[in-house]
C-alpha cells in the first residue's frame, strides 16, 4: 500500500486539459503555508512586472517596505526594497501552477513589458508544459500546466517508473482513501 492519495480538493488548481478554466484571484488573508519573497531594487517597476507580465495582483502594500502580490491561493509574493539584486540568475527558481491557456498569454505580456527574459514554452517529460521567466530583479520563475493526462503516454511511463500510477490504477493497489 502507498502513502498517496488523491487530495485534490485541497488545491485551486483546476483538473488538467485544454479547456481547463483558471480559478478566480483569491483575496482572501490566511496563513501563507509558503511564499517568496524577492528583494528589489526598483519597488514600482517590479510590481509593473509582475502585475502586467505575470498577471499577479497587489494584495496589499507597506509604503516603501513590502508589496505583497498574488496570483490563486497559496501563490504569494512578497516584494521587499533592496540597495542591490544579484548579478547572476541563481540555479534555483520558484515555480507557479497555471492552466494551459495561461502560457501563450504569459509569454506575450511579459515580452510586451521589455523587462524580463522570457523562455519559449517547453514539454517537460512529467507530464506539464513550462515557460521560464527570469524577471528584472533576476529571479527564475516557471510558470508550468498540467497537460491532460494520457496512460499511454511516455509521461505516464515515467511516472509509472518512480511509482506514481495513474488514479485508476492507485484507487485499485492502494484502497479508496476518505
Amino acid at each position: 500500500m502507498s502513502n498517496y492519495y488523491n487530495a485534490f480538493e485541497v488545491s485551486p488548481v483546476p483538473a488538467p486539459g485544454p479547456d481547463a478554466v483558471a480559478p478566480e484571484p483569491f483575496r482572501g488573508i490566511y496563513g501563507m503555508p509558503s511564499f517568496v519573497t524577492i528583494p528589489t531594487t526598483d519597488l514600482a517597476a517590479s510590481v509593473e512586472f509582475w502585475t502586467r507580465g505575470l498577471d499577479f495582483f497587489e494584495l496589499f502594500s507597506v509604503p516603501d517596505q513590502l508589496v505583497h502580490l498574488r496570483r490563486w491561493a497559496f501563490q504569494d509574493v512578497l516584494l521587499v526594497p533592496a540597495v542591490s539584486v544579484p548579478d547572476q540568475v541563481p540555479v534555483v527558481s520558484v515555480s507557479f501552477a497555471c492552466v494551459m491557456s495561461q502560457i501563450d498569454a504569459v509569454v506575450a505580456a511579459c515580452r510586451a513589458c521589455n523587462m524580463g527574459v522570457v523562455s519559449e514554452p517547453r514539454d517537460t517529460p512529467w507530464g506539464t508544459l513550462d515557460v521560464e521567466v527570469i524577471t528584472p530583479e533576476n529571479a527564475r520563475v516557471v510558470f508550468t500546466a498540467a497537460k491532460p493526462f494520457d496512460p499511454a503516454s511516455q509521461a505516464a511511463k515515467n511516472l509509472e517508473a518512480i511509482g506514481i500510477t495513474a488514479p485508476d490504477t492507485d484507487r485499485e493497489k492502494n484502497g479508496a482513501r476518505a
